[in-house]
């Protein structure tokens, strides 16, 4: 029960918190719309005093100032009030049309701005475990049902409760035996509402998880594009797309069924609520026990209480989906961020990095089991490994990405769990091997990590990349968009385009995560030869899995089962006759070592 009200009060106060900026909005449109029901009342009120008063002639308790009027001057006064009250009408319904749907934009754009911030400062570790499908749906279509509960049905939940306010007090003045039938039927209309409540929250809970698994899917398509392609995955995925696409649907039908159900009992209700106040009102009417003006007023009423009883019976079962829609929301919100030092440490990042007994697992898969190493700064480090043997894991350590589960990792002496994370990814440089671009040109994805960079060091950045080759034979030159994840361009030329973008960012500490894997040997070795003159006094961190990339490296580290089992320069390595000079001679590395004269045959 307590965790049912906690709920409740966190849903309450995200909405509070996120109508606020809107609350003026708000205020003037919801008071207009209660001026609006005030005004309907009393039109039918002034149709019920023309047929009695200026027509049938019953003048009973008329003020003497209308008591004195002739039947045309009673029409008349009649005319000149219905009018004043139908002007009045269309003002409020303007200024509640133009407020309200600026305070719902108010409103959301606020509620958005909160979950786009969070969802940045949210640790990497959760973007992993969250499909990314599921999250933007989340931020989209949750967030579109919570703005259409403030803005409509909110708001018709007040109306409909004033509404039933006024007219209670109005129709039981009017007559108290009809007014009883009334709104005898109103409780069961509720009731009705209230035990399809729990199946309608159900089954949309159901439908609105399928629409995230199903959003995941096309976004995996899309961003996998040309995988599926170069694959031929195109059915495997059509029928991955058809399995979710069948769930979704037939959730979907069954909560149509349902629904169908709520609204056909809610129907029968409603007309058996109408023709009960006919009959009764006719039969009390031929007897002269009401008039006929509040005979056809009360006919009115009910009618206009119809609806909007109806109405409420449908914001009770709007109220469950906006309730696990806000739900989908708090839990991205609730989700903690990353935990930022209160007193950061800042230290020399061109200092030296240590791993210091350092072990990592991935959930319940162990990744690096006692990494130890010293590099010097300045200095570029080697690390060779077979797929899973940690390598990319030391990378993801290293810029905070993740935090290790034993051991430290210090940078000048400070450990980096005391600095500021958001900093230290600023000035450790990270080239992936599959590396993001935007949808934008060439120029703009190297600069876009250097505010201010000038056309000169872009340039010289892609030439140190061994880019500007490559970007020369494309028409538009650096103004070429690259589009979406950069699909216009060759693995090569992507990995190219994030080294130069890395480079330009002159960072203290760069990491190459198997960047030129997918360049030739020839131009692997062109970068290579230019990358420890470009870098300057930058660390190096060269990740790889072709012993080339690293023959150069002052050290290098060979990672087995997320273990240490050999390290050495080239030269030492190749002497000791262990794995890395199996992977070398395998691999031709140590012929090539003998073309550039830096080992000899024996070696």
């Amino acid at each position: 029960m307590k965790k049912k009200q906690s709920n409740f009060r966190e849903k309450v106060q995200l909405l509070t918190r996120h109508l606020y900026p809107a609350r003026k909005a708000f205020a003037l449109g919801i008071s207009a719309a209660l001026a609006s029901t005030v005004l309907n009342a009393l039109f039918t009120q002034i149709i019920r005093f023309t047929i009695d008063t200026a027509l049938i002639g019953d003048q009973t308790g008329l003020p003497g100032f209308l008591s004195a009027l002739s039947v045309r001057g009673l029409l008349a006064a009649a005319c000149v009030a219905a009018v004043t009250v139908s002007l009045l009408r269309f003002a409020v319904s303007y200024v509640q049309d133009v407020s309200l749907p600026r305070g719902s934009e108010q409103f959301v754009k606020s509620l958005r701005d909160t979950l786009y911030t969070h969802i940045q400062r949210l640790p990497y570790s959760w973007h992993v475990k969250n499909p990314t499908g599921d999250i933007i749906q989340r931020c989209t279509s949750d967030v579109e049902k919570v703005r259409a509960f403030i803005a409509e049905q909110m708001l018709e939940l007040l109306t409909t409760m004033f509404l039933m306010t006024v007219y209670t007090v109005i129709m039981f003045t009017m007559d108290v035996k009809i007014s009883l039938v009334a709104f005898g039927f109103v409780p069961l209309i509720l009731l009705q509402s209230a035990v399809y409540h729990k199946r309608i929250e159900k089954s949309f809970t159901e439908a609105d998880e399928a629409e995230g698994a199903l959003s995941s899917v096309v976004q995996e398509n899309l961003t996998g594009v040309r995988v599926v392609r170069a694959f031929g995955r195109e059915r495997s995925e059509l029928n991955k797309f058809r399995e979710k696409n069948e769930r979704y649907c037939d959730l979907w039908l069954r909560l149509g069924a349902t629904m169908s159900t709520f609204w056909t009992m809610g129907d029968a209700l409603s007309m058996l609520q109408i023709l009960s106040v006919i009959v009764l009102g006719v039969n009390m009417c031929v007897r002269g026990d009401v008039s006929l003006g509040t005979y056809l007023a009360f006919v009115s009423y009910t009618r206009s209480l119809t609806w909007p009883v109806r109405g409420l019976g449908r914001v009770i079962s709007e109220m469950s989906k906006v309730g696990v829609s806000i739900d989908r929301l708090l839990y991205i919100l609730k989700s903690e961020e990353e935990i930022v030092p209160d007193s950061p440490k800042t230290c020399d990042l061109h200092g030296e990095i240590r791993f210091d007994n350092v072990s990592f697992a991935y959930e319940e898969k162990k990744v690096l089991d006692g990494v130890s190493f010293t590099l010097p700064g300045g200095k570029t480090l080697g690390i060779l490994g077979e797929t899973g043997s940690g390598k990319s894991t030391v990378a993801l350590l290293l810029a905070r990405l993740y935090d290790a589960d034993e051991g430290r990792i210090t940078i000048g002496g400070v450990d980096v769990r005391d600095m500021d994370q958001h900093e230290l990814r600023k000035r450790v440089g990270v080239v992936l091997q599959e590396p993001f671009l935007f949808s934008r040109t060439i120029e703009e994805n190297i600069a876009i990590a250097s505010a201010g960079a000038g056309k000169e060091d872009i340039a010289q950045a892609a030439k140190d990349a061994c880019l500007d080759s490559a970007i020369g034979e494309f028409k538009e030159g650096y103004e070429t968009v690259v589009g979406e994840r950069g699909v216009t361009l060759s693995g090569g030329q992507k990995q190219r385009t994030a080294i130069a973008r890395t480079l330009l960012t002159k960072a203290p500490i760069m990491v190459f995560d198997d960047a030129l894997s997918a360049v030739d040997a020839k131009t692997d070795e062109a970068i290579r030869t230019r990358l420890r003159e470009a870098a300057g006094d930058s660390t190096l961190i060269l990740i790889a899995h072709r012993v080339s990339t690293l023959m150069q490296a002052d050290e290098i580290i060979v990672l087995e089962h997320g273990k240490i089992i050999e390290r050495g320069d080239h030269a030492s390595l190749m002497e000791k006759n262990g794995v890395y000079a199996r992977v070398a001679k395998m691999q031709g590395a140590a012929g090539e070592a003998i073309d550039g004269g830096e080992v000899s045959a024996d070696e």
